[in-house]
């Protein structure tokens, strides 16, 4: 199989994860009493997984290059506690499909704004007309989503 094709793939199946993940997580938020406890719950089982992924990859960190990293390098955790509380609590009032759309919007505006400015090592991409009517067709899937 082409690698970029596996890549794509592979990054779509991720994509259908999240999705699975915001219901998922809605549903033990009714057991556990929030979405930050249920959002607790599931990054335990996270680090749990990744621990012995780590453990399986026999996986090492690079301690020199883990020194020198900026401050913001060791934040990304904060977003995907932001991302998934707020999923958490959206699917019960928006539903799976409004709920995700609306977070892929969100990706895709702040992602321009990161890719224009070449913002954390990005490889620098202007913004221009073909990706604003881009994200404009998804603002438009979220306005479909939402009225139908």
């Amino acid at each position: 199989m082409n690698p970029n094709l596996f890549s794509i793939v592979l990054i779509i199946l991720a994509g259908g994860a999240t999705a699975l993940q915001a219901p998922t997580n809605a549903k033990l938020m009714t057991a556990v009493g929030s979405p930050v406890n249920a959002a607790f719950v599931s990054f335990a089982v996270g680090t749990a997984v990744l621990g012995l992924m780590a453990v399986l990859f026999q996986t090492r960190p690079d301690m020199v290059a883990a020194k020198s990293l900026p401050w913001y390098a060791w934040i990304g955790g904060l977003y995907g506690v932001v991302f998934v509380i707020a999923a958490t609590w959206g699917v019960p009032r928006l539903g799976v499909a409004l709920t995700i759309t609306l977070m892929v919007a969100g990706q895709l505006l702040i992602s321009l704004i990161l890719d224009h400015f070449g913002a954390f090592g990005a490889p620098q991409q202007p913004i221009n007309l073909g990706r604003l009517a881009g994200v404009a067709l998804v603002i438009g899937g979220v306005l479909m989503v939402r009225r139908f």
